[in-house]
């Protein structure tokens, strides 16, 4: 059966869409960080934001990319808590609450694409830091 190939305008418009959607969802972390905004937004409301219906937003990214909107959405969550674990001076349920999440979700969430809780997380990130530090030689 001989295929159709996709005109060029398309695709095109396919990797724009998917570019606004991933500088939206940075946009909105960065202000969820910040704390200049309080909820965090779900798919539909960052397809509100491009104008565009939230199906043809799921569609065009998984067709784009291979992977569904959230996917996206939920790395760069896990990108922000990795990063904010590894400052001992903030709490778990600090970091949660400051994501939006209850801090029994956050640990199943985290646990969920992490592998490990956020408290394992962090003495992993610890024990590698003190054996980084161990294994420097001192030359005086």
């Amino acid at each position: 059966m001989p295929t159709t190939p996709i005109p060029k305008k398309i695709l095109a418009r396919q990797h724009e869409i998917t570019a606004d959607f991933l500088r939206a969802i940075d946009q909105h972390l960065e202000d969820i960080v910040t704390g200049r905004a309080t909820e965090m937004l779900e798919v539909r409301d960052l397809a509100a934001q491009l104008h565009i219906h939230p199906t043809h937003l799921s569609n065009t990214i998984k067709l784009a990319t291979g992977h569904p909107p959230c996917y996206y959405f939920e790395a760069r969550i896990l990108d922000i808590a990795r990063e904010q674990l590894r400052d001992p001076r903030r709490s778990v349920a600090d970091i949660a609450t400051g994501l939006t999440y209850d801090p029994s979700n956050f640990t199943k969430f985290f646990k969920r694409f992490q592998g490990c809780t956020p408290k394992q997380y962090r003495e992993q990130v610890w024990a590698e830091q003190r054996a980084a530090l161990g294994s420097e030689t001192v030359t005086i």
